[in-house]
């Protein structure tokens, strides 16, 4: 490797007079410390674990009040769009609980030792601790916040792996600067009204085959098969409920009822339109991620079979995914995927106990 400063010139752009890195050609890091303290702040305060189920009340503090540490390094290098974060992150999340039984009030420590890039499709190691009180009471508050807030904890600080993915605070900066989408070119093409004309040649149809063939280069599908204990209408009115969407993703959902009607969820992460609703047996969905380039949306159905009253089957397909996302990273469906079974499926059944 060649020393700093004495790299080969056939290989280094040169700066430019006017000091602009046009379209990030060279590399740029930018230093993302400060911001991820105060992105994991925000998404860790106030969070209420339990509110009186069982007799127990545990919280985080408001983020006034809220002394979360955060230690290490974390930064994102871009060049000509692509994205590169680089972390390795520890955190220190102080809590509190009380017990309606018992006087006093228990607070400890949700310590999330290594939380790095390297490992951002998977769950970073989630310790609870709980000050001063080891009694049973402390240990019963302390096993609840184990059980309780880790599903919703790690869920948010998803939130922050996904935005760090996308270019943490430079993202604005990559939006503004990113040359014109050629998104278009990749999209299907959109439907044409027909109408009666002669029969097209043999050619003809052969060019719209290959044509059609090629519009799918670059896209992916994913098949799920999900087994619920529950009836199907039930599973089919939470996945149709915005309120309900709000309680086992902890986030903001809109979602209208009907066919023709939109949907936002993950605090307007994910978007789409029902195209096609039957009550407890069909939802198809055109569906997309704000990840992705601008105009891409794939098609999701979900088909609802009850073998049995009270256990319900769902088989999923989801298809035209496109094998990149706009800042140019491959993840998108190892992740889509991921995202249907933990954040939506596992949660469901976690909530209202689907599962037992």
């Amino acid at each position: 490797m060649a020393k700093f400063g004495e790299g080969d010139k056939r290989w280094i752009v040169e700066e430019r007079a006017d000091g602009a890195n046009v379209h990030n050609w060279h590399w740029s890091e930018r230093d993302c410390l400060d911001w991820s303290r105060s992105l994991l702040s925000s998404l860790l305060a106030d969070l209420q674990i339990l509110d009186g189920e069982g007799g127990l009340y545990i919280r985080t503090d408001s983020i006034d009040k809220l002394n979360l540490q955060v230690d290490g390094e974390a930064y994102v290098n871009v060049r000509k769009g692509k994205v590169i974060p680089g972390y390795e992150l520890s955190l220190k999340l102080p809590w509190q609980g009380e017990a309606r039984d018992a006087p006093l009030k228990v607070t400890g420590l949700v310590e999330v030792p290594y939380l790095a890039d390297e490992n951002a499709g998977e769950d970073p190691e989630f310790k609870v601790s709980v000050r001063d009180d080891d009694g049973p009471v402390g240990r019963r508050i302390k096993d609840a916040m184990l059980a309780k807030g880790k599903p919703i904890i790690l869920e948010k600080i998803r939130v922050y792996v996904d935005t760090m993915s996308k270019g943490g605070p430079a993202k604005d900066e990559l939006d503004s600067k990113k040359p014109p989408s050629n998104a278009a070119s990749k999209a299907a093409p959109a439907p044409v009204t027909s109408t009666k004309t002669a029969p097209a040649t043999e050619q003809k149809g052969k060019d719209r085959q290959e044509k059609k063939k090629k519009s799918k280069e670059g896209f992916k599908n994913i098949s799920l098969t999900e087994k619920f204990y529950c009836r199907a209408r039930d599973l089919y009115e939470i996945l149709m409920d915005e309120n309900r969407w709000k309680g086992f993703t902890q986030s903001n959902a809109r979602v209208s009822r009907e066919v023709g009607g939109q949907f936002s969820l993950f605090d307007g992460s994910i978007t789409g339109v029902h195209e096609e609703l039957q009550e407890g047996k069909l939802i198809v969905q055109k569906w997309r991620s704000g990840s992705w380039p601008d105009g891409l949306y794939s098609s999701v159905k979900i088909v609802f079979d009850e073998p049995e009253p009270g256990v319900t089957i769902i088989k999923l397909t989801q298809t035209d995914i496109p094998e990149e996302d706009k800042y140019g990273n491959s993840t998108v469906v190892e992740n889509t995927e991921r995202g249907w079974r933990e954040l939506i499926f596992h949660k469901i059944r976690a909530v209202f106990g689907f599962g037992i």
